[in-house]
């Protein structure tokens, strides 16, 4: 992931903080901020499919967020003084997580939606869609994976061996 290309020309990077059954992302976002780059994590709206991407200060500012019901650390919903991505800049690079990857750049989530309705709010900025780079286990690709007319295909699927 540190070598790859997109990666070291993003500047304003959105990256999910992993959960135990996920790609481990904490080095990713020390590497973030030691490049002096921007960082963004998910702040997921319960009973919706509604997703912000809100800037962190610092690696250490992870141990200030809320853990929410679904066992996530996320920033407070009366959290009003972080940068949403597209309220700013917009976003270079999105890291994505999933359950399962086709080789066609197709994703299958968790279920709600947030990553294709964000992806669809991107489209609207005038900086366009970001790249998006799933990071995934060898074992999560599949032969194919079931998509719907609001999945929104994904650039490339980083995993073991890829």
């Amino acid at each position: 992931v540190i070598d790859h290309p997109k990666y070291q020309e993003s500047k304003r990077i959105a990256i999910f903080l992993s959960m135990p059954d996920e790609v481990q992302t904490e080095e990713i976002i020390k590497d973030i901020f030691k490049q002096g780059k921007e960082c963004f994590i998910p702040r997921y709206k319960a009973q919706s499919n509604h997703m912000d991407m809100l800037k962190l200060s610092s690696a250490e500012d992870i141990s200030s967020l809320a853990l929410t019901s679904w066992n996530i650390l996320q920033p407070s919903d009366d959290d009003s003084a972080r940068e949403e991505a597209l309220e700013g800049g917009g976003l270079d690079l999105i890291f994505m997580p999933g359950l399962g990857f086709d080789k066609k750049g197709n994703r299958l989530g968790r279920g709600k939606g947030y990553y294709d309705t964000y992806l669809e709010r991107c489209m609207k900025h005038p900086r366009g869609k970001p790249y998006t780079i799933a990071l995934a286990f060898r074992e999560q690709i599949c032969e194919s994976v079931p998509v719907t007319e609001n999945d929104v295909p994904i650039d490339e699927i980083l995993y073991e061996d890829c």
